[in-house]
């Protein structure tokens, strides 16, 4: 055996180790792959968690823009509400104010008419009372110059 070994060429030699390691290459060829697997494998499970996670986010912030687009209709719609009731109550409050002034106005206005009348009836007896006298003034005025041309002539 020891001569055959002797005669056995490098190359038988080198083929024997091979194969009398090719189990041991093979168990690390093995552990290498199933190494590069794990990794593959917890790659993905965190790419596919991230993924999720990334869902979950895009899904939670689109439902906090749905709640705040909701909530700020809410408040536009409260204020305009509010704002028309404003309004409604200054237009109340303006027309109300009207109101007391046109009476106020109209009373001032039928007091000033008894007082005008009662003026111009005032004034109107005064007129009466001016033109009477006028006319019997000019009456004696025409008699006495009817008087003074009687007398004159003769």
């Amino acid at each position: 055996l020891v001569e055959l070994r002797l005669r056995i060429p490098d190359e038988i030699k080198q083929y024997q180790k091979i194969i009398s390691n090719r189990d041991a290459i093979m168990n690390e060829a093995r552990q290498q792959a199933d190494s590069i697997l794990s990794q593959a494998n917890a790659q993905t499970n965190e790419l596919v968690n991230e993924h999720e996670i990334m869902q979950k986010a895009y899904a939670q912030a689109d439902e906090i823009i749905q709640q705040a687009n909701l909530q700020a209709q809410q408040i536009v719609e409260q204020a305009v509400a509010d704002a028309n009731g404003i309004r409604q109550s200054a237009v109340q409050y303006t027309d109300d104010m009207l109101k007391s002034l046109q009476t106020i106005i109209s009373h001032s206005m039928e007091g000033a008419q008894g007082r005008f009348d009662a003026f111009m009836t005032s004034m109107q007896t005064s007129y009466d009372i001016v033109s009477s006298n006028r006319q019997e003034l000019t009456g004696a005025v025409i008699q006495t110059a009817g008087a003074e041309e009687s007398g004159i002539e003769e």
